[in-house]
């Protein structure tokens, strides 16, 4: 059962899209929301002179999608302002800190970069401009108790912040509450649900090793489906595709469109046991 929290967001500038402090009831921790281009403002701030962990989010080269670096700092300010002379690609940066200085040590925040890092791999969500998995440094039991503690507080944060790159498919009675759904042609069958995080394809589904000319033709999708090759998410089986965990879309139709290999509408290829649409479903739920 997920618990209940509040968000305090302080708008330091008075400009919403500048720089953001939030804090979560009841954390010592806080993170810093800000743009690119108000870092030389920003760096005097002093949360970035303390030890921290931060993620670079910004366009990847094609263009298509967003792409995530993660790193940490003793302190944070340094290795932003190299970041901000030898990387180009991001353009928003969320660093994490504590309420009272000297509360994170190097080792905590090492700690907290390797697990976002290896979350951020198993979700498979976002290409990672990191070249490496850094290793875990040595904590007593108690720290890494701690720090999970912590690393827990930042990934509730994250996507009330618009970040959703180390979100996995949902476990558990929450996930099993949604109805089964189906995706059935081109010789290809596949099942998911949906969630309040997207539409989930469950391992084992299948997806056609070939697409439409519409299909091949749409930047995102085509991206999309490179990435879920790349990556491993889908493997080739026989003469079609096969999703190796769980996987969540951002809507039914992107998940038909990569389980069909061609453009689709998802309230309609998705079907209940009953044979209901993903549509007709929606709107007998609406009408209750």
């Amino acid at each position: 059962m997920q618990t209940p929290f509040s968000l305090r967001i302080f708008v330091a500038d008075g400009d919403p899209d500048g720089l953001r402090i939030v804090e979560k009831s009841n954390w010592i921790g806080k993170a810093l929301v800000f743009p690119r281009a108000l870092l030389p403002q920003v760096k005097a701030r002093p949360e970035l002179a303390q030890t921290g962990v931060y993620l670079l989010l910004g366009p990847r080269p094609d263009g298509e999608g967003d792409m995530l670096y993660v790193g940490e700092g003793d302190p944070i300010r340094p290795r932003l302002e190299s970041h901000y002379a030898q990387k180009e690609f991001w353009t928003r940066a969320i660093g994490f800190t504590t309420t009272t200085a000297g509360q994170l040590n190097k080792a905590h925040v090492q700690f907290l970069e390797s697990r976002l890092i290896a979350l951020a791999r198993a979700a498979k969500r976002l290409p990672l401009d990191n070249a490496n998995q850094p290793a875990e440094p040595s904590l007593s039991e108690a720290d890494r108790a701690d720090m999970e503690v912590f690393l827990g507080h930042m990934l509730g944060m994250l996507p009330v912040l618009g970040v959703h790159a180390f979100e996995q498919a949902p476990k558990g009675p929450a996930a099993m509450a949604a109805p089964v759904l189906t995706c059935k042609g081109k010789g290809v069958q596949a099942t998911g649900y949906e969630t309040s995080q997207g539409f989930v394809v469950r391992v084992g589904s299948q997806a056609a090793a070939t697409v439409t000319p519409s299909f091949a033709k749409m930047a995102g999708p085509s991206e999309l489906r490179a990435d879920l090759l790349k990556n491993g998410v889908l493997m080739a089986e026989g003469d079609v595709l096969k999703f190796t965990q769980d996987y969540v879309f951002s809507a039914p139709s992107a998940a038909s469109d990569i389980v069909l290999g061609g453009c689709t509408n998802g309230r309609l290829s998705w079907r209940a046991e009953d044979g209901r649409t993903l549509k007709e479903l929606q709107e007998a739920e609406a009408a209750q």
